[in-house]
């Protein structure tokens, strides 16, 4: 068995967490060749990944070994940086962050021709995960190890149904034939009276040998225990169709790869608020980007309500606060505490006005992209008593008095709009001095933020203070995040011996912008990595993850007001290919915010579509394609979102496969460029004809 089960469902038989991490200890200290390539740890790009990698470097830094985190993109980085693993002699434990569950890791393509002793420890929060990583035996699976969520002890048909295929025979006409020819044969020799009463053939050396009526009966026993163990047609076919049910019924999400890290360090006894705070990150980064659905958030936020109050007892003087107000108790308090959360962007480093403008919930309800719902949404701060000035001053910086009174405002005036779940159970933590207390929503915001476009993309960000300060003090100023003086000299360089040589071939160029490209999206990784244990870049990020947003809502509102949105017979389709965000949007993670946004603001204003097809479920959702054009590279970035229509709920995004399909009918030449299967990045000439391709395999899904 190589998947390994959650704590609680562990046993002396069946290993858990622990024991899998002490093993990578042993290994570790045992290895005659110890270096810092010896645990290598490959981390997806997202706030969840992150998050994992931050608590497992930590864990390994405490126990003393040496380790190296790499960042990975996608498919194709995997595929290099399996070439490059191969050289690495010393090599015996690769840990994948968000990577590789749906690939057949112990397959030839990937890991199976690696060294015998290479492990490798597969902790992945993407769903479907990949059967044979699981349930393959032998001493080639056994070195590959998927750290369950419990979700496995429910799959017994489906891992019944791929053992059989995978170690029973295949049923094979010509053979079951070949057995019905020496039945013939054996009983016509039967009847033959020449034959000696003891049935005799000649062997080897010539000599002839007997087989008694004993042996004959046994052999005819195997033959028929052989008969009865062989799969029938029926059962195969009834196999192939459970099997095709568990692959082709979308992608979702299991239990996030920080929880994972959390719960070994909680059975490690290492648990501090360092870790519960990267955990409940990762918990919340599912949840605001509609991974999970609230009753799955509930759950896991239920026992990190109980972590927080466990590591951070509050004085008997003072009571648990609920409301948005927290402070630090001193100037070292670095303490979690639970809080509730409004549903407005970023609204204690905004204005109470943009907050709620920006934010997809009550956009969705008010209908801000028309002036009309402008109007409603100033109406209903002027109904709560908040003048137009304290509304457009920094969260801040507003009155005392009506930031105590905001929530009891909004709980009595809110539902007449239709804002009845405004809020919902979160955390945030205090920074001491260093900050002001932030939210677990904001600070993944903030890292987010850093991860997509902290470098390589032109962004001006607001300065605070100088909103009003008119056409020459007004404004903003660029983000220089990651971009210093020697970065600034290389590009100068650069573009001096590109002066010099003159114009180079379209391939070498593809290559360098391939180059440079990455080169960006490795600087934002570790920007991002470091933010999480540094307030200071962290705080920095608030800055740029409202840039994001504002560009999302202009776009996002633009796209409403043009009608860009074309109805097609199974899913909706939005095309960028202009536009002064066009960059911005050609990066995945940002278009995938942007579907989103569109998803909520549209959730209650479109009618939803019934999802029928290979399942029959009949559940009705809000399918959207958006695509962008990428002028540098003349691709189109397409990301399939699979909405619900009952705000908390999430559908299997089903996408991935219909993307698969639509490509193969139309030969378009398209690539993979995350690790998301409905993420497809499509040559520009070819897109039309996909999506017409797509609306023909669209019932499919």
């Amino acid at each position: 068995m190589v998947f390994l089960p959650p704590p609680h469902l562990a046993s002396a038989s069946r290993p858990a967490y622990a024991e899998a991490y002490a093993n990578i200890l042993v290994a570790h200290r045992r290895s005659p060749l110890t270096s810092a390539s010896s645990v290598i740890i490959l981390v997806a790009p997202d706030v969840d990944a992150l998050c994992a990698a931050k608590i497992l470097a930590e864990l390994l830094k405490q126990d003393d070994v040496m380790h190296r985190i790499i960042p990975v993109s996608g498919l194709a980085d995997l595929e290099r940086m399996k070439d490059e693993l191969v050289t690495y002699a010393e090599l015996h434990t690769l840990i994948l962050l968000n990577m590789g569950a749906i690939l057949d890791l112990s397959s030839e393509n990937w890991f199976g021709e690696f060294s015998m002793k290479l492990t490798v420890h597969i902790i992945d929060s993407n769903r479907p995960q990949n059967l044979a990583n699981m349930f393959s035996g032998g001493e080639n699976g056994e070195r590959f190890i998927v750290w369950d969520d419990g979700e496995a002890e429910n799959m017994g048909e489906e891992r019944k149904a791929w053992e059989a295929l995978t170690y029973e025979p295949e049923p094979d006409s010509d053979e079951d034939s070949e057995l019905d020819d020496q039945d013939e044969v054996r009983s016509n020799e039967d009847n033959d009276p020449d034959d000696d009463e003891e049935f005799s053939e000649r062997g080897p050396s010539g000599k002839r040998r007997s087989l008694g009526d004993g042996d004959r009966s046994q052999e005819k026993r195997r033959k028929l225990d052989d008969q009865s163990t062989r799969l029938s047609r029926e059962q195969r076919d009834t196999y192939h169709e459970l099997i095709a049910k568990y692959y082709g019924s979308g992608s979702w999400y299991g239990q996030s790869a920080s929880a994972t890290m959390y719960i070994l360090a909680t059975v490690l006894e290492r648990v501090d608020c360092d870790f519960l705070w990267l955990a409940i990150l990762g918990l919340t980064f599912q949840y605001t980007t509609a991974r999970i659905s609230r009753d799955t958030y509930d759950k896991y936020h239920s026992i990190y309500y109980d972590e927080v109050f466990r590591l951070n007892p509050l004085p008997p003087d003072v009571a648990a606060n609920t409301t948005d107000a927290i402070t630090a108790m001193s100037p070292d308090d670095l303490s979690v505490r639970a809080a509730e959360e409004l549903r407005f962007m970023l609204f204690r480093h905004w204005t109470l006005y943009d907050a709620m403008y920006h934010s997809s919930y009550v956009a969705g309800k008010l209908g801000i992209w028309k002036e009309r719902g402008r109007k409603r949404l100033t109406g209903l701060l002027a109904k709560m008593g908040f003048s137009i000035p304290q509304t457009q001053q920094p969260y801040a910086h507003m009155d005392l008095d009506l930031k105590h009174q905001l929530r009891a405002k909004l709980d009595s005036i809110a539902p007449e709009y239709g804002l009845v779940e405004l809020t919902y159970p979160s955390f945030a933590r205090c920074f001491g001095y260093r900050a002001s207390p932030l939210s677990a929503a904001d600070a993944v915001e903030a890292v987010g933020a850093l991860l997509d476009v902290a470098g390589g993309i032109r962004m001006e960000v607001e300065v605070e203070g100088a909103r009003h300060g008119g056409e020459w003090f007004g404004g903003g100023r660029l983000w220089e995040g990651g971009r210093n003086g020697e970065e600034k000299r290389e590009k100068r360089i650069e573009v001096g011996s590109r002066q010099k040589d003159g114009d180079d071939d379209a391939d070498t160029d593809v290559n360098g912008e391939e180059r440079k490209e990455r080169t960006w999206w490795v600087k934002n990784f570790w920007a991002a990595y470091d933010a999480l244990s540094d307030i200071v870049p962290l705080r920095d990020a608030l800055s740029l993850a409202m840039s994001l947003h504002r560009a999302i809502i202009r776009q996002g509102t633009s796209i409403i007001d043009k009608q860009d949105i074309r109805t097609m017979r199974s899913h909706r389709v939005v095309v960028l290919s202009q536009g002064p965000d066009l960059a911005l949007f050609a990066h995945p993670g940002v278009l995938a915010r942007l579907g989103l946004w569109l998803v909520d603001a549209l959730r209650d204003r479109l009618p939803g579509t019934k999802i029928g097809g290979l399942k029959g479920r009949g559940k009705k959702s809000l399918p959207f394609v958006v695509a962008c054009l990428n002028e540098r590279t003349q691709t189109y970035v397409v990301v399939g979102i699979m909405g619900a229509l009952d705000f908390g709920d999430v559908r299997r995004n089903e996408f991935g496969l219909a993307f698969i399909e639509a490509k193969q009918r139309c030969n378009a030449r398209s690539r993979h460029s995350t690790f998301d299967a409905s993420v497809l990045e499509i040559e520009q000439e070819d897109l039309k004809l996909f999506l017409e391709t797509l609306c023909e395999v669209g019932e499919g899904y």
